[in-house]
């Protein structure tokens, strides 16, 4: 996914917090399914980021073959500038495009197959 064309901000913004547990009903719920999403994200940078730079990789232990690589310099100032996961995750929240489901509340409900289903 390419988190450059969200339209999480850069730095941190004020919230309005009836925005966040709208959708559940708690702000704390709210929480921690934005906080769940924000170490997937990050994860998830993380990853492609190491598989970019595992190019770069040199296996020397010389201290004198220290040098700069102008291609590995743009990729780490690229995932610099990115917004921070938790930023995306709150975006991506407030906008609609996290699933989530509670187990526990999950259980008392009978399954419904189908969209006509009746319990």
């Amino acid at each position: 996914m390419d988190y450059k064309k969200s339209k999480a901000p850069v730095t941190t913004v004020t919230r309005n917090v009836e925005e966040l547990w709208k959708d559940t009903g708690n702000i704390y719920e709210s929480v921690v399914i934005i906080s769940k999403r924000s170490n997937q994200i990050a994860q998830e940078i993380k990853q492609d980021l190491d598989k970019k730079l595992a190019e770069f990789a040199s296996y020397n232990d010389s201290l004198e073959e220290v040098f700069e690589n102008r291609e590995q310099i743009e990729i780490s100032r690229y995932y610099e500038k990115l917004p921070k996961s938790t930023l995306l995750a709150t975006q991506e929240f407030i906008e609609g495009k996290v699933y989530w489901r509670d187990p526990s509340k999950d259980k008392d409900e009978p399954i419904k197959k189908g969209p006509d289903a009746t319990a």
